[in-house]
């Protein structure tokens, strides 16, 4: 795909043809497996996209903070699982009372005291708002051990919160070789999660789990829904990781070669793009091959970054790009990316169609 000429760099730009294609794929795949779909809208943040995930299928959303629950609220969405184990300030209290009274709302608990507070700080309005106890399932991040599930959901219904079920986040699939490991380790926490939740009385509706490396692989054994984000767009860390090809890549950074390193006659070129770290954010993984990936040069690597700097080592000098040549930057972490602009250029066929507002870009509380 070429860049429009309309599109001054850097700029993120969406090929809305990839992410139907991605939003419907993924929809027909979990059917298929016989789980319902609760995309992470973290990763977007735009309602035209959610608009497209929920006529593919999905039940729902699933959002990191009340912020992003309100922009998608608001745009229509009725279904919101806040994925996180808030604290309730009287200010979230309040907005979390609100948005319960025009969406359905399920919150993410890992505590007894942040169930009991959650149920305090809502008072009259706890009873509609139910709650899913986090399990860590080998991330080592936020959750309780599956053993240790009870206390928290019976401090969540002594609090007046409905427990729906569990959930778990096994985020040590980004690396690899872990997805199918950390798949089966989803499995087997979720499970045992759930067989002690039922031993202590509570009739569990959902268990939710599997990202975008795990989605795939979750089953229907163990798990009633998967939450990928990723995987409307794809990234650098997923294309290195195998989870997708280079054709599911939705979204790239239109960049111009700005300068060029004098050139070592044994070496690689070196020239830099106009795309820094405040456009394709700074995530590099200790496995990555570079802080993101040219498109359409898949040898090439950007081995440095600074702000409004990106470093790219191209292997072959004789065939370096001239300064003022434009190219597609794949961002490593597709979601920092997304939440460092206002808006994003929508493709068509190499022709530039709409503009989309990231609608909870900064929605961080």
């Amino acid at each position: 795909m070429t860049i429009p000429q309309e599109i001054d760099t850097p700029e993120l730009m969406i090929d809305v043809d990839i992410l139907d294609r991605n939003i419907e794929r993924m929809a027909s795949a979990v059917r298929a497996r016989g789980l319902s779909l609760r995309p992470h809208a973290k990763t977007h943040k735009i309602p035209q996209i959610a608009v497209r995930q929920i006529a593919a299928g999905a039940s729902g959303l699933t959002v990191a903070t009340i912020g992003e629950a309100e922009v998608f609220a608001a745009a229509g969405v009725g279904d919101l699982f806040i994925a996180y184990p808030l604290w309730m300030s009287p200010q979230k209290a309040e907005r979390l009372r609100r948005l319960s009274q025009t969406a359905r709302i399920a919150v993410g608990v890992d505590s007894v005291e942040g169930a009991t507070a959650l149920g305090s700080g809502l008072g009259g309005a706890a009873g509609s708002t139910s709650v899913l106890v986090e399990v860590d399932s080998g991330h080592h991040r936020s959750g309780v051990h599956p053993e240790a599930v009870a206390p928290v959901a019976e401090a969540a219904a002594r609090a007046g919160l409905e427990v729906a079920g569990v959930f778990t986040f096994p985020g040590h699939s980004y690396a690899p070789g872990m997805p199918v490991e950390a798949a089966r380790q989803e499995q087997q926490a979720l499970n045992r999660a759930s067989e002690v939740l039922a031993a202590a009385g509570f009739d569990i509706t959902c268990r939710s789990g599997g990202s975008t490396p795990t989605a795939m692989l979750t089953g229907n054994s163990a798990a009633t829904e998967v939450r990928p984000g990723v995987y409307v767009f794809g990234d650098a860390q997923q294309l290195e990781l195998g989870r997708c090809a280079a054709e599911d890549i939705a979204l790239t950074v239109a960049a111009t070669v700005v300068s060029h390193h004098a050139t070592p006659a044994d070496g690689p070129a070196r020239f830099i793009i106009d795309a820094g770290s405040k456009v394709l954010g700074s995530d590099r993984p200790a496995w990555a091959s570079g802080f993101g990936r040219l498109m359409d040069h898949p040898d090439a690597r950007i081995t440095a970054l600074s702000e409004h700097h990106a470093t790219v080592e191209w292997p072959d000098p004789g065939t370096a790009p001239a300064i003022g040549h434009r190219l597609r930057v794949i961002p490593n972490h597709v979601c920092l990316a997304m939440n460092l602009v206002d808006d994003v250029a929508v493709v068509s066929g190499g022709a530039l169609v709409d503009r989309w507002v990231v609608a909870a870009r900064g929605k961080n509380k």
